[in-house]
């Protein structure tokens, strides 16, 4: 069985003039059903940045732990999005959440996550860890140790990872390889770090890859030969 932890940012689905974009989402769902196809078991996590971050809120000077529920919160509303959309194209998939909502989604539960795969080819994993002042890169590492992934794939809207800001830098360099020790080290700013030591300490390969450009998922979870891998 190979399984792989999918981390997809709210923001990726946000759309121009509302919180979600349909027709990527749409597209999303297929590519995905051709990577359920090739006999891929996925647990997708989505975060819920395109509908609430705490740091874009700062102004309402609300608690941190009140508003990092209304994030987890936001999460599982995406969850149900993808749900919808990905039962529409003929995948088998079930939302979770590590927030408990039971009227809304079922618990996650780590134990029953090898009999879950046997029913279900896709887990959409909401709620982050269920916990506050963690981030969703964080509930990914998580998952990732739990289902015994071969490997995490970080979506973004970067092509690499970068020594730099590119978008401060002119001169900045993508980094095509780097072991996870040398992103802690140098602090770089492209995942939580205790996400990134936790992989490392499990040895799960992380792979960063801009999901915008067209092809660029299916070429990731089969080829694996483009962005940056951390190792």
């Amino acid at each position: 069985m190979k399984k792989i932890v999918l981390k997809l940012s709210g923001e990726i689905l946000q759309g121009k003039d509302r919180h979600v974009d349909i027709k990527y989402i749409e597209n999303l769902a297929k590519d995905i059903s051709e990577i359920v196809k090739k006999g891929y078991k996925i647990a997708l996590v989505i975060g819920g940045g395109n509908i609430w971050r705490h740091r874009d809120n700062a102004d309402l000077k609300m608690d941190r732990v009140h508003s990092d529920q209304i994030g987890m919160m936001a999460t599982i509303m995406n969850a149900l999005i993808l749900e919808d959309k990905f039962k529409e194209n003929g995948i088998n998939v079930k939302a979770v959440s590590n927030l408990s909502v039971p009227a809304v989604l079922p618990d996650y539960e780590p134990k029953k996550t090898v009999s879950m795969f046997k029913k279900y080819d896709v887990l959409i994993c909401a709620g982050g860890t269920g916990k506050p002042y963690v981030t969703t890169d964080s509930a990914a590492a998580l998952r990732a140790v739990e289902i015994g992934a071969e490997a995490l794939l970080k979506a973004t809207n970067v092509d690499f990872v970068y020594n730099k800001d590119p978008r401060k830098f002119k001169d900045a360099k993508p980094i095509k390889s780097i072991s996870a020790r040398e992103v802690v080290e140098k602090k770089l700013g492209v995942m939580d770090l205790s996400a990134v030591s936790l992989c490392m300490s499990k040895k799960i390969p992380i792979f960063i890859f801009n999901i915008f450009k067209k092809g660029n998922l299916l070429r990731e979870v089969f080829k694996r030969d483009i962005g940056t891998i951390i190792k």
